[in-house]
Formats: C-alpha cells, sequence, structure tokens
C-alpha cells in the first residue's frame, strides 16, 4: 500500500509532538513535512526540545523544518494541525482553499456551521457535512476538528446515555491535567499544591460543543442536541490526564445497572471498520469503587479509550459517573488521526 503523505502544522509544541509519534509508524500515512514558526523554520527537527516518551522517532530528526505555507507543503495531502488559535484561524482555510485535507486540533473551526466537530466513535454521521463546506466556500480541500480534549471524553461517555435514554441536563467538574496547557504549560509556583479553579475560555466550550456533536446532520448543518450544561474546570497537579465528575438527568429514567450496560455495550463505526487507531472497546467501565484513577487508567486503549467509574444514583438529577480520558492522545492528536483514518477508509481523502 502507498502510503498518503502527511504534514503537520506546530510540529515543535506539545501536540504537534504527540502527532509525530503517533504517526511515525502508522500503516497508512507518512509524515513528510513538518511546520512550524519563522523562529524555527529551516532547521532540523532534531534541534528543537522533545518533550515527551519515548524519544523523537529517528525518521522525523533530520527533517527541516518548514514555515507553515501552503506553497510549503506540496508534497502532502492531509495537514494535521496544532497551530496556535490565532493562527489556525487564518493558515488553516488557506490550506484548505489549496487543496488540503485539514484536520485541526486548533480551536478557531470548531463551531463553524459547515464544520465537522468530529469524535469518530460518536458521530461519524456528520462528515457529509464536509461536502457542504466545501460547495459552500469552494474549496477543493476541507476542515475536520477535533473536540476540546475535556469535551472528547465528556461527549463520549455522554453519547451512549443520550442514545439510550436520551439527555436533559448535564452538571460536569472537571479536573485537568498541566500538559493541556502545553509546553511548558502552567508553572511550577502556580501549581504546586494547589488547584486552579479557572482555565481561560474552557467553560464556554465544555457547554457548547458536546451540544453541536450530539446534534443531528440536517440538511446543509448541524441541529444542536436539545439539552442544558453546566460546567466548573480545575486545573490540577497532574501530568496527563483529564478527570470529570459528571452528573445527567436523563429524558427517560434508568438504573446505573442499565447504564452501565449501555456503557459496556456500545460500539461504533471505528470498532466495526477497525480503523487502526480506534479503541475496542472505546469505552471502558470499572467497577471498582475507587476507579478511574488518572495514574492508572488515563492510557485505556493506548490512551484512546474513555475511562468510566463510579456510576450511581444522583439524588438531585439521576445518575452520575466518573469519566477521564487522556487528554493529549484522545483528546487532542489521536483524535484527528482516528477522524483521518475514517474519512480515508470513506474515500474523502483522495
Amino acid at each position: 500500500m502507498v502510503k498518503v503523505k502527511v504534514g503537520i502544522l506546530g510540529a515543535t509544541g506539545a501536540v504537534g509532538q504527540r502527532f509525530v509519534q503517533l504517526l511515525a509508524d502508522h500503516p497508512w500515512f507518512e509524515v513528510a513535512a513538518l511546520g512550524a514558526s519563522d523562529r524555527s523554520a529551516g532547521v532540523r527537527y532534531r534541534e528543537r526540545r522533545w518533550v515527551l516518551q519515548p524519544d523523537m522517532p529517528v525518521a522525523v530528526r533530520d527533517m527541516e523544518l518548514r514555515l507553515g505555507e501552503p506553497d510549503n507543503f506540496r508534497d502532502c495531502q492531509v495537514i494535521f494541525s496544532a497551530t496556535p488559535n490565532d493562527v489556525a484561524a487564518r493558515v488553516e482555510s488557506e490550506f484548505a482553499a489549496a487543496g488540503y485535507y485539514v484536520f485541526t486540533n486548533a480551536g478557531p473551526h470548531r463551531m463553524d456551521a459547515d464544520v465537522p466537530l468530529m469524535i469518530t466513535d460518536v458521530n461519524p454521521e456528520h462528515a457529509p457535512l464536509i461536502r457542504v463546506q466545501q460547495r459552500q466556500r469552494g474549496w477543493s480541500g476541507f476542515i475536520v476538528a477535533n473536540a476540546n480534549c475535556t469535551a472528547t471524553h465528556l461527549t463520549s461517555a455522554l453519547k451512549p446515555l443520550h442514545d439510550a435514554f436520551g439527555l436533559e441536563k448535564v452538571f460536569v467538574v472537571s479536573m485537568q491535567a498541566v500538559s493541556g496547557a502545553g509546553y511548558p504549560g502552567v508553572s511550577t509556583m502556580d501549581i504546586t499544591d494547589n488547584v486552579i479553579p479557572y482555565i481561560g475560555n474552557e467553560e464556554p466550550k465544555l457547554e457548547e460543543e458536546p451540544r453541536k456533536m450530539l446534534g443531528r446532520l440536517n440538511g446543509d448543518g448541524i441541529e444542536h442536541a436539545d439539552f442544558i450544561m453546566s460546567a466548573h474546570c480545575n486545573r490540577v497537579h497532574v501530568l496527563d490526564g483529564h478527570m470529570e465528575c459528571v452528573s445527567v438527568a436523563l429524558r427517560r429514567k434508568a438504573t446505573p445497572e442499565e447504564a452501565v450496560e449501555v456503557f459496556r455495550s456500545y460500539r461504533s463505526l471505528p470498532q466495526e471498520m477497525g480503523l487502526p487507531s480506534a479503541p475496542d472497546p472505546c469505552i471502558v467501565v470499572r467497577d471498582e469503587p475507587d476507579r478511574p484513577q488518572t495514574r492508572l487508567d488515563r492510557m485505556a486503549g493506548n490512551g484512546m479509550a474513555t475511562v468510566v467509574g463510579r456510576i450511581r444514583r444522583d439524588p438531585i438529577l439521576d445518575l452520575k459517573f466518573v469519566a477521564l480520558g487522556h487528554n493529549t492522545i484522545r483528546g487532542a492528536a489521536g483524535g484527528s488521526v482516528l477522524n483521518a483514518e475514517l474519512l480515508f477508509q470513506q474515500g474523502y481523502i483522495r
């Protein structure tokens, strides 16, 4: 099989490096180009600090970093974007207009009416919105976004409940790892012996994005799901893994045992297709009273699964549970890679 050539924008950052790591030995995709800002363009990738374990993949060490402009990536078809939001808003549209297939982890295009905001296990049926986007914007390429890292695992956990019982209200409190702030992240003086009860612009994302992803494709747009959300977002002294305490009100009442069953039995298109990065199961249920735990469970499904536990009755709403997932793997780079795998198999990438 001839592999699809891909480029990575923002390759020197924490999420960019995670893209490099996940794509280094991918069976369908081959990293052909690495993009960076003008401060790094022109230097070898090995000259930039690598912050992940294990070491930087050998195949990319001597690649010369390129300025993130469409003309510099002509040997690529697919672009994975880990660029800062202020850059992504402009650059990703330029790449899509130039015919590239852009899979972005950045935020500016997530809530655009014609951009699929996709978690492959949740809403693969939103993919046809790509054709609407191409028609309306006159592009031969496209942009597909993956969700905010916290919204990814929350929405993955909500999906089976929404399908089986219907959601009416969702209340969530997040405990988010420092890697979610990028590298070098939160200063030691701020986070050590501390919990920070504010993450800029995080709560609006967590209250908006799940409703789009759990919505219904209706003609040329997405009809957002009709439930109410309230979120509190906190930064905690954990390296990787976002934990969320969730309470839900259901349209059709359910017992904790029924909820456990719908979590355990949930499968979606990526599992049926056997996509290379798809976790199976995509939702892991822990029965122990003290699980999930961040250090023990964040790598479930190679970091691509959502782990749920402590599923019990809620005296104010209906049910409550704890959800956990890896924020820079499934919640960031891995989510984009899995989106690309699905759309490659469905013929959107040619």
